[in-house]
């Protein structure tokens, strides 16, 4: 039997687990999935050891920049990226990371996309956001990311006027804000300005609908979430511990 499992802290609510169980069941693959839930990546290197061999790995939060000291390589676009989702096990334990996350996220939003959403705004800086602006560079959209702590170059939330939300049609949230069981919470945007043409990506998948979904929906907007994103990068990941890709 094989094994796989998701590297992350305080991740009960796993999306990984319950898909690769019942993938495994449906297809009958002789594997098991199991969560790696440590409170510091220190405790990478002895998981490793206490659970040999291991085939391939998923990396969450917080985890998927502080994984990639234990790496022995990366691949091109992990590298760019500068996060790490995925990990490939090869021989003599050599370590690989990959990053999957950008494929999903590409994969599930191109079917929603128009001529018209050409300009971005990302919400968040953390982890996920840098899938996502490289997958939009990828697809030549011109993006900002909004924080609540801007970088030079990004804007906060107050930088957020009527002008700015109307030129920028397609707008990504990559923050936790809306997430079960804290449904009752939403990036502070001025929904006065939106319209039928904007697309609102919400990386969240549980709830189905957040409360930032809602509120693009009621202006007309079209609103998505995050799940076909998380199923796409977890057959991405798949093809990648496999040697499909």
């Amino acid at each position: 039997m094989r094994l796989f499992g998701l590297l992350g802290k305080n991740i009960d609510y796993s999306f990984s687990r319950k898909y690769f169980s019942e993938k495994f069941e449906a297809e009958e693959i002789d594997a098991k999935y199991v969560n790696f839930d440590i409170p510091s990546i220190d405790q990478f290197p002895e998981i490793l050891k206490k659970n040999q061999p291991v085939t391939g790995m998923n990396v969450t939060i917080p985890y998927k920049q502080e994984v990639m000291q234990f790496l022995n390589e990366l691949d091109e676009n992990a590298e760019k990226i500068g996060a790490v989702n995925t990990i490939k096990f090869g021989k003599d334990g050599h370590l690989k990371g990959f990053n999957t996350d950008y494929i999903g996220f590409t994969e599930a939003l191109k079917p929603h996309l128009q001529k018209h959403h050409d300009k971005a705004l990302i919400l968040g800086t953390g982890g996920a956001s840098k899938a996502v602006a490289y997958a939009l560079q990828k697809l030549d959209i011109e993006y900002q990311f909004v924080s609540r702590s801007p970088k030079p170059e990004q804007l906060s939330y107050i930088d957020l006027t009527s002008a700015v939300i109307s030129e920028n049609k397609l707008i990504i949230n990559s923050t936790p804000l809306g997430t079960f069981p804290k449904t009752n919470a939403a990036p502070p945007l001025p929904l006065e300005t939106i319209t039928s043409e904007h697309l609102l990506f919400d990386l969240i998948y549980n709830p189905s609908e957040t409360l930032l979904m809602k509120q693009f929906s009621e202006r007309g907007a079209k609103a998505i979430n995050g799940y076909k994103m998380l199923v796409f990068q977890a057959e991405a990941a798949w093809k990648i511990w496999n040697h499909l890709q």
